[in-house]
């Protein structure tokens, strides 16, 4: 069977709500507005699902650079294309310092209004300036050159709808609710690889040639894939972290493992679509 990708998604701001798209450039830091502004305390805390799960009601649309920020109640809010007034600050992402700007007072109001205070901390927003370069730990790499912006590590995660289905096999066969692939927030799905075989290869390739990306390093999974994307909410604090632990999806590693994070092999630029035919390289 062909392996074909059958979604690929946004996420302009860390830990919002995603953008589903038929195509997107590929960059060396991620899907092209991926990741490229993110939600910090007073304190200059990244924050996230992990501690502000309702982040994920908060809906995303991207106009151009700009992006509107809408809430459920319907209000929004628009952050502006450029940087022109901007306020330049460090922050950090877990252990890595890099450098931002301050998307102002406004935004942080009406972030804090809608959800709250972080410790007693008001919210800001913060944009990832991209004269600034963050590296990607060199120790997965194979001779490649990769950075990112606010992913986590990674600029690209990669997942696997026959490995979604094992796994949703395996919950119900242990009496827990099924889960959908937005609980690992991906940018890239495929289909037609065996379950979890995406662990065991080490490039992806257009079959037209286009682009490559080599596959790097296996996601470990937090509690945000505990957390339900359309409400915000935890129905089970366990699941799936627990079953995917006791699957031992990747023979070696301990802990609940799905997905793989990867970078660009090829030249930035090149338009990845739904629908295209993959090549795998072990």
């Amino acid at each position: 069977m062909p392996v074909v990708i059958t979604h690929l998604c946004i996420y302009p701001v860390k830990g919002m709500h995603g953008i589903a798209v038929s195509e997107a450039e590929l960059t060396v830091r991620g899907l092209k507005f991926d990741r490229t502004r993110m939600v910090i305390d007073e304190s200059g805390l990244f924050l996230t699902q992990r501690n502000l799960p309702k982040l994920a009601v908060m809906q995303v649309k991207i106009n151009g650079a700009a992006v509107k920020l809408e809430n459920p109640d319907g209000n929004s809010l628009t952050l502006p294309e450029n940087t022109k007034g901007l306020k330049k600050i460090p922050v950090t992402v877990w252990s890595d310092t890099c450098e931002a700007f301050d998307e102002g007072d406004e935004a942080s109001d009406w972030l804090t209004d809608t959800l709250g205070t972080h410790k007693g901390r008001k919210l800001r927003m913060v944009r990832f300036n991209d004269e600034y370069r963050r590296n990607v730990d060199r120790t997965h790499l194979k001779g490649e050159d990769s950075h990112t912006a606010f992913a986590d590590g990674f600029p690209y995660l990669i997942t696997s709808e026959s490995s979604l289905n094992r796994l949703n096999e395996r919950l119900i066969e242990r009496g827990s609710e099924p889960v959908p692939m937005n609980r690992f927030r991906p940018n890239i799905v495929i289909k037609g690889l065996a379950a979890f075989r995406e662990n065991r290869i080490d490039e992806l390739a257009s079959a037209s040639g286009a682009y490559r990306l080599g596959i790097r390093k296996p996601c470990k999974r937090c509690k945000v894939t505990t957390v339900d994307q359309d409400d915000g909410n935890i129905s089970d604090p366990k699941e799936p972290l627990r079953t995917l632990t006791l699957m031992n999806t990747v023979p070696g590693l301990h802990g609940a493992y799905f997905g793989q994070n990867a970078t660009l092999l090829s030249p930035e630029g090149a338009v990845i679509r739904v629908g295209d035919d993959l090549m795998e390289t072990e």
